[in-house]
């Protein structure tokens, strides 16, 4: 597992979040927080060769303005206070199957 900027695990999950570069009364972003490459060496702790499994990685962005917000500084809209207003999107890889015998 990885985290960028320097951010440790703890508790299988990266310990605070990325942060935010998200301006709302634009809607605009920056790309400057977070890494635009992470490797990571990970080796499964309980992994027993004679049970099946698999594996997958999972990848999340730092926030965006979600739609809404463009949407509402285009029209010039006063949204009420629960719709959401940022994203962050995930990505994940295809699963790696692990059979015994194989």
């Amino acid at each position: 597992m990885a985290c960028s900027d320097g951010r440790a695990i703890r508790d299988r999950r990266c310990e605070r979040p990325v942060g935010s570069t998200v301006d709302l009364s634009v809607p605009s972003y920056t790309n400057t927080i977070g890494d635009p490459l992470l490797t990571a060496h990970w080796v499964d702790p309980d992994f027993d060769p004679t049970q099946r499994t698999f594996y997958y990685v999972r990848v999340i962005e730092i926030p965006k303005p979600r739609w809404t917000a463009y949407d509402a500084v285009r029209f010039g809209l006063d949204l009420a206070d629960d719709v959401t207003m940022t994203v962050q999107d995930r990505a994940y890889t295809s699963p790696i199957w692990y059979t015994p015998g194989m």
